[in-house]
């Protein structure tokens, strides 16, 4: 039940995601037009190409929870940190796009921008963050890296709205000669993006080579793990993440002198009480030890 409730928090953040980012591109669009500002076209294109990465997240969220098959025994979650690779795609390209326009603006002399672009981007700074903050605790209670991703989108558009406002008020306030600050604002958001990029991409790549990233996990497993009677402690406990749920390898502890069978019941017994305290685990696989022996 709550693989589907995680599913359904998720793609209901993502479509929040996408409507938000389109509405944006359009309005942050048209002011840059008629508002005479390269920041806040830059600011556009970064949100359209957030349309095409919110959509992919959508797509990544709904294969990733589909259930396990004969070809996929541990499902399709690993599809979810590929989606996050695209998503960081996207996002480099964008920052790369904004900042090759950004210095060809610089060297080619234009007019200042109009006083009421700022005004917009005080609103969308605002509307941004709080989209920042929403989906990013959408992912932490769905344990999604792409949402997380989806959510870092909003936060590197804010801070490129951040620094359009800043280049803008610049560029208005000094008057002639410093049209081009508006430019350098939009060259500085496309290097800021780009440092966005690792902090996404990296936890990702964990997340596909099996790196040892969940400790506080490990530590509960444990912990409910010596509830169960029968079970005096745990050895190794390995864990891997797949889309949403965390797949655990354990060796658990008993009495040496049980029986096959009642060594195989409890270890069904501790798998069915983990699943109940730790909602999030996938697939269990206990390995029964005697206690006193060491693997």
């Amino acid at each position: 039940m709550a693989e589907a409730t995680n599913e359904q928090i998720a793609i209901k953040a993502t479509y929040f995601s996408i409507i938000g980012n389109t509405s944006l591109a359009l309005i942050k669009g048209a002011a840059g037009i008629f508002g005479n500002s390269y920041a806040l076209i830059a600011d556009a294109i970064e949100s359209t190409a957030d349309i095409f990465s919110s959509a992919l997240v959508l797509f990544g969220i709904k294969y990733s929870s589909r259930p396990a098959d004969e070809n996929h025994p541990y499902g399709h979650g690993r599809a979810e940190p590929l989606i996050t690779f695209l998503v960081v795609g996207f996002l480099i390209t964008s920052a790369t796009i904004i900042a090759y326009e950004s210095i060809e603006n610089i060297q080619t002399p234009h007019g200042l921008p109009k006083p009421f672009t700022l005004f917009i981007l005080g609103a969308i700074i605002i509307w941004k963050e709080i989209s920042f903050r929403l989906v990013m605790k959408r992912s932490k209670e769905t344990n999604s890296s792409s949402l997380k991703a989806d959510a870092w989108h909003h936060r590197s558009d804010a801070i490129t709205s951040v620094a359009a406002f800043i280049g803008i008020s610049v560029a208005l306030f000094m008057g002639k000669g410093y049209e081009a600050a508006d430019d350098w604002s939009a060259l500085f958001a496309a290097g800021f993006i780009l440092y966005n990029c690792y902090h996404i991409f990296r936890p990702a790549l964990g997340e596909i080579m099996d790196e040892n990233l969940y400790e506080d996990i490990i530590e509960e497993i444990r912990k409910v793990s010596i509830t169960v009677q029968g079970i005096s402690g745990t050895e190794k406990c390995f864990i891997r993440k797949s889309g949403m749920k965390y797949h655990v390898d354990l060796h658990a502890l008993v009495d040496g002198n049980l029986s096959v069978r009642a060594g195989h019941e409890l270890a069904h017994k501790l798998q069915d009480t983990l699943h109940h305290h730790i909602p999030e685990l996938g697939n269990i696989l206990i390995h029964i030890e005697p206690s006193g022996h060491h693997d």
